[in-house]
């Protein structure tokens, strides 16, 4: 019988917070070559110790960069993003649009008129009127998520 492979916690966590390194192996400060504290894969870790050799230590700041995997520009990416927000900014923000930034409320309403006026109007159609109206390209699943966010409740 074939033995399960064994799941890391850590490695699980840091994937779901968003904060898993990409590049480990570019990490080459001697902090994390032994032992398991100073974790390579732990990138919000990474920074710290790395904006802490420079300020603390008085490393220069292409060196640090260097031996952490990190180039100097982001290297103050980091020390601005941990000056002004502490340690929470050095955990990695969610790239692309916050929410369904095309869906605005005037087209949202142009989209439940429709539907009120045609029932059977799927959301490809919808896209269609969409665009002829507003000149605006929205995949039918986007519709769809915005339809259900916007739902009346009863």
């Amino acid at each position: 019988m074939a033995k399960k492979p064994r799941v890391d916690p850590k490695l699980q966590s840091l994937r779901q917070q968003g904060s898993l390194n990409p590049r480990p192996q570019s990490v080459r400060d001697e902090l994390f070559g032994h032992g398991e504290f100073f974790d390579p894969r732990d990138l919000v870790q990474v920074k710290y110790e790395m904006l802490r050799r420079v300020q603390e230590d008085g490393q220069p700041i292409s060196e640090a960069a260097a031996k952490f995997g990190f180039s100097r520009p982001s290297f103050y990416q980091a020390q601005t993003a941990f000056e002004v927000s502490g340690l929470s900014g050095l955990v990695p923000h969610k790239r692309g649009p916050k929410e369904a930034h095309k869906l605005t409320a005037e087209v949202i309403e142009f989209v439940q008129q429709a539907r009120q006026q045609d029932p059977s109007l799927r959301s490809a159609d919808l896209a269609s009127k969409i665009k002829e109206r507003f000149e605006l390209v929205v995949h039918p699943r986007t519709i769809e998520r915005g339809l259900s966010r916007h739902q009346k409740k009863p």
